[in-house]
């Protein structure tokens, strides 16, 4: 058995795998000059690296390790599964006993009529599971000119060809002949950059609006789904304004729009409800789940579908479309067992009522810092807007990106994983985060935005 723990010198690893490993999202080239860090063992939300360095995963992973690290009672349930009924697939009206129960358990979680349960092994499979359903969907009411989804400029849905259709990145529609087609993009709701005079409320109001005005550029004919998350994670945490939400509702009720709620980031409590669509009283026809189902422990994903939907499409005949991984047998076993953790531990109630009002009051605080704009948070998902000129809100006399980049570098330098969108800094912990915990990770980012502020000063980036 390979060991881990007693690991090779950290150059060799780093040279091994700039030599083999091609990560995603990356420069290749550059990371292979630098050296990638090596992450060799982590529990609750501390990461350790190959030299021993204690790290704070304030980014849970990729926003998935809702749980925390180093959860034996996950690690069993997979054992267990393994042992008893380590794979079959769902083709050919087959099923099996973990499947069914998280679908199950999946239904009874979810809101309003969401009681259907298409398994993927990430979100960016079931967001292609979803261009191919609503579509199908149509057909099957006899209207299979509605193909159409829209959705926002940058958004993140996923990286395979409809997932990164779907999302509206430009840095990703620039490789890869993207987006394919009867893929449409509106404005997305991010104030603090784009508000110019207005309020955030007529700002959030103009901008749900340009879902109507695309409706009818493109007719509400052809126009099938808009999908956005409820809060934007991977485009910088984009919080919206409070009346954005409830008009693009009304919006999508008023003409016969399916709207997808995209909680891969958003669900399983980082919002201080169980769905961020909760949050934001959304009632969508589909939400699309991944991450915090597993809390990373094991790729999982899933389309939660109404009754309506559902059921047209069961009523159509064969759906010809899943994956090998569809409900696979061990990772919905470690699901069920992870979901059994966040209820038990009442995670989400830490999140909405426990650490969660502590790390909202130091994250604001924040604000006042030199080169901070504006300190967004909702639940366990916070926002640094950096800038020159707090009054103008003013972007840096650099790319856009820059100082963000050298704010990063300063966290991670730190022990502390705050990642950067362009120039702002986000953060999205663990849901087992605790007020110790925060005073760490708020003691380090006010380090990293100090040697920042001076390194900007230094070369004349402060303006």
């Amino acid at each position: 058995m390979t060991s881990i723990t007693n690991h090779m010198p950290t150059a060799e690893l780093q040279a091994l795998d700039a030599a083999h490993h091609m990560h995603p999202f990356t420069d290749g080239a550059a990371l292979a000059r630098k050296g990638a860090r090596i992450i060799t063992r982590a529990e609750g939300v501390t990461l350790t690296d190959s030299e021993g360095q204690q790290i704070l995963d304030a980014m849970a992973g990729l926003w998935c390790v809702n749980v925390g690290y180093g959860r034996d009672s996950l690690a069993e349930a997979a054992a267990r599964q393994i042992r008893e009924l380590p794979y079959y697939n769902t083709f050919f009206q087959t099923s099996h006993v973990p499947a069914i129960a998280l679908a199950e358990k999946l239904a009874g979680m979810a809101p309003g009529d969401l009681n259907h349960v298409f398994y993927a092994s990430g979100g960016s499979d079931a967001n292609d599971t979803n261009i191919r359903l609503v579509r199908h969907y149509w057909a099957a009411k006899g209207k299979p000119e509605k193909k159409v989804i829209i959705s926002r400029h940058n958004a993140y849905h996923g990286s395979t060809m409809g997932g990164a259709s779907l999302g509206g990145m430009k840095g990703m529609h620039a490789q890869g002949g993207l987006p394919i087609p009867d893929i449409a993009h509106i404005g997305q709701p991010h104030w603090y950059a784009e508000g110019g005079d207005m309020t955030p409320g007529e700002f959030g109001l103009a901008c749900a609006r340009e879902l109507e005005a695309k409706i009818a550029e493109l007719g509400e004919g052809r126009v099938a789904a808009f999908i956005a998350e409820p809060i934007q994670g991977a485009g910088g945490v984009i919080i919206p304004p409070a009346t954005y939400w409830p008009e693009i509702q009304r919006i999508c009720d008023a003409h016969e729009i399916l709207l997808i709620a995209d909680e891969v980031i958003c669900g399983f409590g980082r919002t201080g409800a169980m769905f961020g669509s909760q949050t934001y009283a959304i009632h969508p026809d589909i939400m699309t789940v991944a991450k915090g189902l597993s809390s990373g422990y094991i790729p999982i994903g899933a389309s939660i579908v109404s009754d309506e939907v559902a059921n047209t499409v069961a009523a159509a005949g064969e759906f010809t479309h899943g994956y090998t991984y569809s409900g696979h047998p061990v990772a919905c076993a470690v699901a069920l067992e992870n979901l059994r953790i966040i209820e038990d531990e009442n995670l989400v109630d830490n999140v909405a009522n426990g650490t969660g009002p502590y790390l909202r009051e130091k994250w604001e605080q924040l604000a006042d810092h030199p080169l901070v704009g504006d300190a967004q948070i909702a639940g366990f998902m916070g926002a640094l807007a950096l800038t020159p000129d707090k009054s103008a809100r003013a972007p840096f006399a650099a790319d856009t990106g820059t100082v963000g980049l050298i704010c990063r570098n300063h966290s991670f330098g730190g022990n502390l994983i705050m990642r950067h969108v362009g120039d702002r800094m986000i953060i999205a912990p663990p849901l087992i985060l605790s007020k110790p915990d925060v005073d760490v990770l708020i003691g380090r980012a006010v380090r990293a935005l100090d040697l920042t502020l001076a390194e900007i000063r230094e070369k004349g980036l402060y303006r």
